[in-house]
């Protein structure tokens, strides 16, 4: 059976995401059944030609969106075809948003007559964003930090991001590099952007960790 999905371009997202794509892909054709269990270290890993880790991790994404389901002692098992379907469908919303926000940055690099191509673009962006962050747990959100944030030169396992604020760190914009992936001795200094994936409250949560209100 040849897949519908097969030539969308997994651009843009972690190894571990586009195989949590790729499961979710195979569930909505009967590749993988519901029931069926499903084992990390064997299965994907080698089908996908990946880690034991990078394959557990696509696992706790689906896990997360209820796509699969862990049974303590048992293993993971596919739970929700439909679910399967949903995702599939809003990773390709997800996808869509990439590709705009790629033709932006190259529509910056241009001359001045492309600007109002930019806005256009630009409000496109921005709605689907919306539209999107809701469904999705791939949207970044973003964070830039000033001389005025709170826990600078500190680094992300010093801080305990994830448990304060449920947010997952993707990326960090320094004034010399994109640091996709950063790991736990990565610091966060005045003039970064951090990028992290998260749920709305996660956005609040990381805001509130940085600049902190006097009021509570």
């Amino acid at each position: 059976m040849t897949s519908q999905f097969q030539n969308k371009k997994k651009v843009a997202l972690p190894r571990y995401q586009q195989i949590a794509v790729e499961i979710a892909e195979r569930i909505v054709e009967n590749r993988y059944q519901v029931g069926q269990k499903i084992h990390a270290r064997s299965t994907l890993a080698s089908n996908f030609n990946v880690s034991p880790e990078t394959a557990r991790k696509a696992i706790n994404v689906l896990v997360d969106l209820e796509i699969m389901d862990v049974r303590h002692g048992s293993g993971a098992y596919i739970a929700s075809k439909e679910k399967a379907q949903a995702f599939v469908e809003q990773y390709q919303d997800v996808q869509t948003i990439q590709e705009i926000r790629a033709d932006i940055l190259e529509s910056v690099d241009r001359q001045q007559q492309e600007l109002n191509h930019f806005s256009e673009l630009l409000n496109v962006l921005v709605q689907q964003t919306k539209k999107v962050h809701h469904m999705s747990p791939f949207v970044p959100f973003e964070l830039s930090l000033t001389e005025e944030a709170q826990h600078l030169e500190k680094s992300v396992n010093e801080l305990n991001i994830w448990q304060v604020t449920g947010a997952t760190i993707i990326a960090i914009q320094t004034a010399q590099e994109l640091l996709l992936s950063p790991g736990p001795y990565a610091k966060f200094s005045a003039g970064n952007k951090i990028y992290f994936v998260g749920n709305e409250l996660s956005l609040q949560r990381m805001t509130n960790f940085f600049y902190p209100t006097e009021h509570h």
